[in-house]
């Protein structure tokens, strides 16, 4: 990832919002990444290449089925997308294409344009809400599966402004590290489906027509696509969307350690990096740990613990439970509150 980044640069996939970010870091781990308590599927369309049910390809069902749940965003200096993800009008999408307005216009795609409320947004984690005074929409439905790399994907958002517009790729990998509009690592899917300016707070969705990310940044050296966009993962957008809803505190828990996939292949995030005088350094975490499991949730990927400290509060006292050379054991860590601002002397992470 790093390589990638020293040759390209991270744009917002959004119009009139063509904001450089620094490169991404592959030494970071947080946010989450996608739940993963899930994972089996019962798929609305056939796989690529087969037809489905009714005789329709992949991408046709499930733009069929989720179009109605994918919104144009307007807020007077440009354009995003936004995904329907409740019936009451409410509304998910990126905070960079909230950012600046109380208000916005939203389109949907039958044709109708309300005028949409900012609930509030989360610029570390580049999620807003917008809320719009109709009852009885179509809502996305959010999938709770574990996304696997290779699985066929469809995004569709508002590229150039151009409304429902539908394309088909893969996940070409998960738990990717890539800056947020802070300068935050959000553990991000990647996909080689096209994301423009534009598709910013669109959706990704799985080839059953459920939403798996909301489309946010593309690598880029012209600022367009070139088959390397990334989704914030959906369970990491809905955990910020219901703490905006719900009027509750937006800081982020925070472990103060960076992790990677065990030098031994076998499940776990190995530490990396330990902050000094971080919430783990003090719990006695070690570079070289394996973290096998955060209270009663098993670790088995560095996204899977970042996945379990996200869930938390800051101020949780969570129970880590490592091999250290071999040997079981646990910690107990009172988590803190992640830093706005890079300090590498105390690397943010899961």
């Amino acid at each position: 990832m790093a390589a990638v980044a020293a040759a390209a640069c991270v744009f917002f996939a959004g119009i009139g919002v063509a904001t450089v970010l620094r490169p991404a870091s592959s030494s970071r781990a947080e946010p989450p990444a996608v739940s993963s308590t899930t994972t089996s599927r019962s798929p609305l369309v056939a796989p690529s290449g087969t037809t489905g049910p009714d005789g329709q390809q992949p991408a046709e069902a499930v733009a069929a089925t989720l179009g109605p749940g994918v919104v144009t965003l307007e807020n007077g200096q440009g354009l995003g997308s936004g995904v329907v993800y409740d019936p009451s009008g409410l509304i998910l999408t990126n905070a960079h294409v909230t950012a600046g307005g109380t208000s916005l216009n939203v389109q949907f795609s039958d044709g109708r344009t309300l005028r949409g409320t900012v609930l509030g947004a989360d610029p570390e984690a580049d999620i807003g809400v917008v809320k719009v005074d109709s009852p009885n929409l179509t809502a996305a439905s959010l999938s709770t599966n574990k996304v696997v790399v290779g699985e066929t994907v469809i995004a569709i958002g508002s590229p150039f402004g151009l409304p429902q517009t539908v394309t088909e790729g893969i996940v070409s990998a998960v738990d990717r590290p890539v800056d947020s509009s802070s300068g935050l690592a959000v553990n991000m899917i990647q996909t080689d489906a096209a994301i423009n300016p534009g598709n910013s707070g669109g959706a990704l969705a799985d080839r059953s027509g459920e939403v798996i990310g909301i489309n946010t940044s593309i690598f880029s050296q012209s600022g367009d696509n070139n088959g390397i966009g990334f989704a914030i993962p959906i369970q990491t957008a809905k955990t910020v969307a219901d703490k905006i809803v719900n009027g509750q505190s937006l800081d982020h828990a925070y472990l103060g350690a960076s992790s990677k996939a065990t030098t031994s292949g076998d499940p776990g995030a190995q530490i990396a990096q330990v902050g000094q005088g971080g919430p783990g350094a003090t719990a006695g975490l070690r570079t070289g740990d394996i973290v096998t499991g955060i209270d009663n949730s098993a670790i088995t990927t560095p996204g899977d613990l970042s996945a379990a400290v996200i869930a938390h509060a800051p101020g949780d006292r969570v129970t880590l439970h490592i091999q250290r050379n071999g040997q079981d054991q646990d910690l107990t860590v009172t988590l803190g509150t992640r830093p706005t601002t890079r300090n590498p002397t105390n690397p943010g992470g899961g």
